[in-house]
């Protein structure tokens, strides 16, 4: 048995206008597969042109271990420099990403090979991050603290995307206070017998290659998978829905310090909680 999941719509370039009615306003995903072809990115962007433009930087790394209590937020697990990265990438399944990477701060030069692309919505131009992971290496299932629209070109290799909306939340094992599920859930080969109520789950699937743009709306759950060493870049618009937009602003300034300080006053018990509460909120809410 696998998840419920139906296939992203794909088309090969899209108007401003059809963009905005057909997949922005109904609140749904799509992949646009030629969009960024006139892009210098697109012919100049792999790992080996990183390897020499930004070879020297420090980068911070993440890998699959569940949340511990005295992580900080966003603290990287390791540091190395982007050349002995792109090596480790390239010759071995690795479980080091690069997440939330800002290119305009760290390499101001990639500037020049994209553009701001017009797709009616207004895009955070400060905010260009980039995303790199090893054959294998994924994220775990969450959606993002501000609840953005979000447009992810994917640059080498392959990349698995499931994807999920906000309707979901009852039976996807979210982790209450938090942003993500059940860390232990494999959402690309779920245990359907220890989570029963992924069985309702209803979502979305894709394989993104290079040069192609993933759609994803505004806070949708999303899982992202490695098949092959890559990178991606993510640019992002504000939530306009008024429920999503005030949902990020209490993410961000409530939420967000209220579980911090949760977790230094009770430490890995908060955490566990936690867990623990994500399966009886679940399955309290779902009749399996």
């Amino acid at each position: 048995m696998a998840l419920n999941l139906i296939d992203i719509p794909r088309v090969k370039t899209i108007t401003k206008e059809d963009f905005i009615a057909h997949y922005y306003k109904p609140q749904k995903p799509v992949v646009i597969e030629r969009y960024i072809e006139d892009w210098p990115a697109y012919s100049k962007w792999n790992l080996d042109y990183m390897k020499a433009v930004a070879g020297d930087k420090i980068v911070p790394l993440y890998d699959d271990r569940p949340v511990d209590y005295k992580d900080g937020f966003n603290e990287p697990h390791f540091k190395m420099k982007m050349a002995d990265y792109v090596d480790l990438l390239k010759t071995e399944p690795t479980k080091y990403r690069i997440f939330l990477w800002n290119i305009l701060k760290e390499v101001p030069q990639l500037q020049n090979d994209f553009t701001y692309p017009d797709f009616g919505l207004k895009l955070l131009k400060g905010l260009p991050m980039l995303f790199f992971g090893g054959r294998d290496s994924h994220t775990f299932m969450h959606y993002d603290i501000d609840l953005a629209n979000i447009f992810h070109f994917h640059f080498e290799g392959k990349k698995q995307i499931i994807l999920f909306d906000q309707k979901q939340n009852d039976f996807l094992y979210k982790v209450p206070h938090s942003l993500i599920t059940r860390e232990d859930i494999d959402f690309s080969n779920p245990d359907f017998e220890k989570w029963p109520a992924l069985k309702l789950a209803q979502g979305y699937s894709t394989t993104l290659k290079h040069g192609e743009v993933l759609y994803m709306p505004e806070g949708y759950w999303h899982y992202m998978k490695y098949l092959t060493p890559g990178f991606s870049m993510s640019l992002r618009a504000i939530a306009r829905r008024p429920k999503n937009l005030s949902k990020a602003i209490y993410n961000i300034f409530v939420m967000r310090h209220f579980d911090n300080m949760m977790r230094r006053i009770k430490g890995q018990n908060w955490i566990d909680y936690k867990n623990e509460q994500a399966i009886i909120r679940t399955h309290k809410k779902v009749t399996i």
